[in-house]
């Protein structure tokens, strides 16, 4: 793949086109072969509806195959915008007006609140239509009234935009992200390259594929390596296991809640994961307790390696290499694609040991937010993109994250990182997931809280975390509060989220 410089190029670039490309649950393959032409008829089809390059194209379909070749093969033509199927009308609403998108994409019957949203903003639909019996991810695009020409036919050309997300949004309005058909194949290459995917991988996609993991860490990396990729409906831990024996993967990538689900269930599951053959297992997106990273090698038998990653990166910046180099748990490894660098406050380049600001260059990095000066002036220092996260690099190069800027409890001027204190409550036997936050408070600003997820059968009172909390952490860094639940909020992608968290437990 060293001459692809679009997702078009990366397809045509795997060698045995009859290899299969995507599969599914209770489907037939589609070859390598099937998905270059569904490519060459959806971009036909797209421009027969008068949508060509740069032309913004919403995506609002189930998690599954046919979301995977949609996004692939849509991108060879327009600009993809992935959208949460979960989002309200109002949500919606938002989201398309924001990116002005031309058109809209959802299955054939959809009852999609989409719809409505896109027809009160006057956004044509087009409907994707799946023929009983058909291989994973084929489909054909149809659209009533929708006919015409463009001007911008074709292929998408490397500085297109490829994709567009938005940000989060946790802390402000979200921002969007464009991401180049150049950025796209650049970040497939290094993952790729980091996790050595050959044509005999498959991977197991349980990530939702209206966010960046998915779509680039399990989909196109496996496309750029003439892999196959087993698209299941969306995360399930009832159902985990039954893929895992069904798709029989090399690998899986997931977000840390996603693992500690799957482990759950493993002591129930003891004869199909005595029959698993996980090469490796990837885990990013949050960070990942070592604790949890032990647990899963014992269980599969094999390495997990952490990434870091974040949309504006187009996915991923670093992570910890496979064997026989050194994994190191509490990091997410080494730089992985991007140039990664530490900088302090002023814009200088800091040294193996110094604590400072994640930075990162390269050409997996987005050119910058769209219509957002003040952002793109925050964001970008002498060609530098500031992640936003705070960390250190030791003299081998691997990356420790001490928090979120954001993130970062301030206790009447006392810094403490979060996730210190996570992984410190996380060796206490009875904890199952912890997620440790600022609480607001009227003389210090910020104390710090804690909501713990107890082990099953297990059993721990307040007064017995806080006192082993105090045997490893400095008094100031205990947390104050700690409340227990069934259940810790996540957002849409399975991600813990630190920030509002108080307000959302009702503290």
């Amino acid at each position: 793949m060293p001459d692809a410089a679009t997702v078009l190029d990366l397809l045509k670039s795997v060698v045995d086109k009859s290899a299969v490309a995507i599969s599914a649950p209770e489907r037939p393959d589609l070859s390598h072969q099937e998905l270059n032409d569904l490519c060459a008829a959806t971009v036909n089809a797209l421009n027969g509806f008068g949508i060509g390059r740069n032309d913004r194209v919403a995506i609002v379909l189930p998690n599954g195959p046919e979301m995977a070749t949609a996004f692939v093969t849509i991108c060879c033509a327009a600009t993809t915008a992935p959208l949460n199927p979960g989002y309200r009308e109002d949500e919606f609403k938002f989201y398309l007006d924001d990116l002005k998108a031309k058109a809209l994409v959802v299955e054939a019957g959809s009852e999609s609140p989409a719809i409505a949203a896109a027809r009160t903003l006057g956004v044509p639909v087009i409907e994707l239509n799946v023929d009983d019996g058909a291989p994973a991810g084929a489909f054909e695009l149809t659209a009533n009234g929708l006919n015409g020409t463009t001007e911008n036919g074709g292929h998408a050309k490397a500085d297109d935009t490829g994709l567009i997300l938005h940000t989060s949004g946790t802390t402000s309005r979200p921002k969007i992200v464009p991401l180049s058909q150049r950025n796209l194949v650049a970040s497939a290459g290094n993952i790729r390259e980091t996790l050595s995917l050959i044509p005999d991988d498959r991977c197991m996609n349980i990530m939702p594929l209206f966010h960046i993991h998915g779509l680039i860490a399990a989909v196109l990396s496996s496309l750029a390596a003439g892999a196959n990729i087993y698209c299941t409906p969306g995360f399930n831990a009832l159902k985990a296991f039954g893929w895992l024996d069904d798709a029989k993967p090399t690998w899986y990538t997931a977000v840390p809640t996603m693992h500690q689900a799957i482990l759950a269930r493993a002591t129930r599951n003891e004869d199909i994961v005595a029959r698993t053959s996980l090469r490796f297992v990837r885990s990013s997106s949050s960070s990942l307790p070592p604790q949890v990273m032990a647990e899963l090698e014992e269980t599969f038998g094999c390495p997990v390696v952490e990434a870091y990653g974040m949309t504006e990166a187009t996915h991923q910046m670093a992570c910890n290499p496979l064997p026989p180099a050194a994994r190191k748990a509490g990091t997410v490894g080494i730089a992985a694609g991007p140039e990664v660098a530490i900088m302090n406050l002023e814009g200088g380049l800091m040294g193996a040991g110094e604590t400072g600001e994640i930075v990162i260059r390269g050409d997996n990095v987005t050119a910058g937010y769209e219509n957002n000066d003040q952002a793109n002036a925050e964001a970008f220092t002498h060609g530098w993109f500031r992640t936003g996260d705070q960390g250190v690099m030791d003299d081998e190069g691997y990356i420790a994250i001490t928090g979120r800027l954001k993130e970062i409890i301030n206790r009447g001027g006392e810094k403490i990182s979060p996730r210190e204190v996570d992984e410190v409550l996380m060796d206490h036997a009875a904890v199952q997931q912890v997620v440790t936050f600022a609480l607001p408070h009227d003389k210090l600003g910020e104390e710090v809280a804690a909501v713990i997820v107890l082990r099953e059968g297990s059993s721990a009172d307040e007064k017995e975390i806080r006192s082993f909390a105090a045997e490893k952490l400095a008094d100031f860094k205990v947390p104050r509060t700690i409340v227990f639940r069934d259940e810790i909020p996540k957002g849409a992608t399975g991600k813990l989220q630190r920030i509002g968290l108080a307000e959302k437990l009702g503290l």
